[in-house]
């Protein structure tokens, strides 16, 4: 019988059947696990955008978390106390009212209160915090207070009966703000001058015959009038 002697390698012989590029790894065809030098072929996800790492925090920075059950009961139990909780300079109306109370949410640590200064520097503001967690504490609440700053604070923030608190607690309330942008996500907000002051009504008489005797009042948030019909001074709430 006669032999046939080969004239090509097996390996070359391998090689033409199956080019390299044709013949699946061991390893990324999934019978072998991955070792050291090897890593499985996996899908590449996108990378995370800005504006979507953004959409996952609060507006403090801090990542989101969902509030369970439990958390839900303890923020309705939170609101509740708050909405009683007045404001240290002015105690007839609440931090609610005045539009300083923004949120209340879930945290790690438990819950987080929101507010928002009327101004930078209220020396109020330390006053505020310390009412809040003692409030919380005293009803068994572990919470902290956040200071949001944007969107700035804003007089149209206040609701239609802390401005009749106001004027009956002798303080006239302040107009319609003057600032651009309503609401607007700024830290920042400047009140344009008007052509032509705006009138003041005396909150004892109702009186439109006043005048500014200071630009600033009992405290930097409010201006000293005097009405010229009963002579009675009086603080205007100014807006911004």
């Amino acid at each position: 019988m006669k032999t046939v002697q080969a004239t090509e390698s097996p390996s070359s012989v391998t090689a033409s059947l199956f080019p390299v590029s044709a013949v699946p790894s061991p390893i990324t065809a999934g019978l072998l696990p991955a070792t050291a030098g090897h890593l499985p072929v996996t899908s590449v996800l996108p990378p995370v955008t800005a504006s979507e790492a953004k959409q996952s925090m609060d507006p403090t920075g801090s990542p989101l978390r969902f509030a369970t059950h439990d958390d839900e009961q303890d923020i309705s139990r939170a609101w509740a106390l708050l909405e009683q909780l007045t404001d240290p300079e002015i105690p007839v109306v609440t931090l609610r009212e005045l539009g300083i109370l923004r949120d209340v949410r879930a945290g790690d640590a438990g819950l987080e209160v929101v507010i928002t200064p009327t101004y930078s520097g209220c020396p109020a503001m330390g006053a505020i915090e310390d009412d809040v967690k003692a409030l919380l504490q005293a009803h068994g609440l572990q919470g902290r207070v956040v200071t949001q700053l944007a969107p700035a604070w804003t007089t149209d923030w206040m609701t239609d009966a802390a401005k009749d608190k106001l004027r009956a607690y002798g303080i006239a309330p302040p107009h319609a703000c003057a600032s651009s942008a309503k609401g607007a996500a700024n830290v920042v907000q400047f009140a344009a001058r008007g052509a032509k002051a705006e009138v003041v009504n005396c909150p004892q008489c109702g009186s439109a015959n006043t005048t500014e005797t200071s630009h600033f009042g009992s405290t930097a948030c409010k201006a000293l009038y005097r009405c010229l019909a009963c002579m009675e001074p009086f603080d205007y709430f100014k807006p911004y």
